[in-house]
């Protein structure tokens, strides 16, 4: 059965209406899901084994049956590593049901079958008794329900059902305990993504309203791969500091609480940011430890594991706050059922009776529910508003009327201080909305004057892909009726470049297992496949390169110009050639401000905005050493507003 979905054309603001498979939400679920991230962490895996061995042999010398339950079970993967080590029987439950089938064929290629109860269920539903889904309690707890942010996913709730209703009282875990650690520092770099900076326009300061400078701003994670980010971009206050442990073999409790470290400042400065990660105790003497520190906290940086499924947390507190050497502070977090906050006191109010715990930081300016971290980013980049004022400057006159077509953009405000007569600005957040809106501005502007300058970042919320933003070229177009014939078009020009490249990591996330940990999940790689075939693997995806490094087995290749002087055209533009063997290739696009200034380019070290990254899958794209030899084909349809891309051997 298939049925017309409607969705927003991110490229020309169109409503397209498409046929899709009933089944396409759920491949796009397996497609885009880290599963193969997770069997690829060998760190990971291997400290669950030896965490599994440990739990397993002191239930044994108590002289008890070993009964398992594997909450979250995935391929079945834990569950196989239990009764590899001599578990009687586990109870795997699994509530994503492509995943409960998929890891049913792969217990029963591994010979589990008789050991090995695949539940397709969500834990609270789990039942216990002669005709439940459980004949008995567990004695053994075995779980793999975190996310960056350790709780996220709904941990607590479900430890807390579980050790309610599904597990005996005093049972092991594993993993036994995770601990949460934080550090207070400041970092120019990582508050830039959280407050609007003043900029200075023509000698003249320009600060953000009161209501975003004073605003506490979001309170969701960001989180990123903090190894990428150098130590030199931040000054620790303080020491690393434990906030908090939890006990998963002893009863969890999802209610709001609230820890505190105190500490004296190491340094002197703005504190702005913490930076957190967790640990996780295999065993309760600690001996065995899978840590997310970033690798810079490891005396050999190179020998820190690898993973995508698990990052760190960058927290952005309320408020900035000088500190002084030598002060005493205290740093608390709260946190609900899924998510953590920080805040920051003097030590001398912290134990004050009428102290109450801080509450959940909440936006009140509105600019942090439609600005992304990176966009905040963006906006506070030196480099790139002196480009755009260099540019406004190099065509504006005193005559000049403008018009700005981007989402919360500031050119419009950067072109009244340099002097335009006059600014409006056209802001097409909702794409699908865009053919009316420049209809109804039009018939009621076009008596009153016509554009000189049409600008624009561009920037749009709804771009994914870094061609989506051709969106500016379809407004352009749209526009034309309003433009005076010699008017100047800011970006002139954009141009879409690709690169061979080696990943050093990021290759994980789509690479079939085969085997993991010496157990057979052909199964799930199987099914993924069938996932990626079913559309993604024909499709570029969004990725933050500068994440991800990646080594460029070929020099950049300019493969198509969009000229935003004219119209989008009628016929499709389109390129071929090739790029040698390599693993996959990453695209960005290079916006020309003028004829001899670019805005800036989506290159691999612009924290800004995602790279598009195609990867090279199927066995008949890869050469016997793992890498390509592929010659490529670009389309670019107009009346799609979308780049086709075919790559073959």
């Amino acid at each position: 059965m298939k049925t017309f979905c409607g969705r927003a054309n991110p490229s020309t603001g169109a409503l397209d209406w498409v046929e899709e498979s009933e089944e396409y939400d759920y491949h796009q679920e397996i497609a885009r899901s880290c599963y193969a991230d997770m069997l690829h962490d060998h760190d990971r895996n291997k400290k669950y084994y030896q965490g599994i061995r440990a739990a397993v042999a002191r239930v044994k010398a108590r002289g008890e049956k070993v009964i398992i339950l594997d909450i979250g079970t995935g391929t079945g993967l834990l569950s196989m590593m239990a009764v590899t080590a001599g578990a009687d029987f586990c109870y795997a439950v699994e509530v994503f049901k492509p995943m409960a089938e998929a890891a049913q064929c792969i217990v029963e290629k591994n010979g589990f079958s008789e050991n090995i109860k695949i539940i397709n269920k969500h834990s609270t539903d789990v039942t216990v008794g002669p005709d439940g889904d459980m004949q008995m309690k567990a004695n053994v707890l075995i779980t793999e329900l975190f996310d960056t942010e350790l709780i996220g996913e709904g941990a607590l709730p479900s430890y807390e059902h579980a050790h309610q209703n599904l597990v005996q009282e005093g049972c092991e875990a594993v993993p036994h305990r995770a601990t949460v650690y934080a550090r207070l520092v400041e970092s120019e770099l990582l508050w830039s993504w959280a407050q609007l900076q003043p900029a200075e326009v023509e000698g003249v300061r320009l600060a953000p309203p009161p209501a975003v400078a004073h605003c506490a701003g979001a309170h969701a994670v960001c989180d990123i791969q903090l190894s990428q980010v150098s130590p030199h971009s931040f000054t620790p206050l303080g020491p690393l500091c434990s906030m908090f442990s939890v006990d998963f073999s002893k009863p969890v409790s999802s209610a709001f609480q609230s820890h505190s470290s105190q500490f004296v400042a190491q340094s002197g400065g703005r504190a702005q940011v913490v930076l957190s990660w967790w640990d996780l105790d295999m065993d309760p003497s600690g001996s065995i430890v899978c840590t997310m520190a970033p690798s810079w906290t490891y005396p050999q940086p190179k020998m820190a594991p690898w993973r995508d499924h698990w990052m760190q947390s960058v927290y952005f507190l309320p408020v900035e706050s000088r500190v002084r050497e030598g002060e005493e502070l205290s740093l608390t977090v709260c946190h609900d059922d899924y998510s953590l906050w920080y805040s920051l006191q003097p030590h001398s109010q912290q134990d004050l009776p009428s102290e109450a715990p801080p509450s959940r930081p909440c936006c009140t300016c509105q600019a942090h529910l439609v600005w992304t971290r990176p966009r905040f980013g963006e906006l506070n980049d030196r480099r790139r508003t002196e480009s755009y004022v260099r540019a406004l400057r190099s065509v504006l006159r005193e005559d000049s009327v403008c018009l700005g077509v981007s989402d919360g953009s500031l050119l419009p405000v950067f072109a009244h201080m340099i002097g335009a007569k006059k600014v409006l600005f056209f802001g097409p957040s909702d794409a699908s909305r865009f053919s009316l809106q420049v209809l109804e501005w039009s018939e009621s502007k076009a008596c009153l004057f016509q554009i000189s300058v049409l600008m624009g970042e561009p920037y749009f919320s709804t771009s994914l892909l870094p061609w989506h933003s051709l969106f500016f070229w379809y407004c352009r177009t749209a526009l034309a009726g309003l433009l005076q014939p010699r008017a100047a078009i800011l970006p002139c020009s954009a141009t879409l470049h690709m690169v061979a490249v080696e990943f050093q990591d990021l290759w994980r996330i789509r690479a079939p297992c085969g085997t993991c940990e010496g157990f057979d999940v052909t199964p799930m790689d199987e099914m993924v496949q069938r996932s990626l075939d079913f559309r993604e693997s024909r499709e570029a995806e969004p990725h933050p390169l500068w994440e991800y490094p990646c080594r460029a087995l070929t020099q950049a290749t300019a493969v198509m110009t969009f000229d935003f002087t004219q119209c989008v055209p009628q016929q499709p533009i389109s390129s071929q050639g090739s790029i040698g063997r390599c693993h996959g290739v990453a695209l960005w696009m290079e916006y020309h401000l003028t004829d001899d200034i670019t805005s800036f380019s989506d290159q691999f070290s612009v924290r800004h905005r995602k790279q598009g990254v195609y990867f090279f899958r199927s066995p008949c794209e890869s050469s016997g050493d793992g890498r390509a030899a592929v010659s490529y084909s670009f389309t670019f349809e107009p009346s799609l507003g979308d780049i086709k891309m075919d790559f073959s051997v």
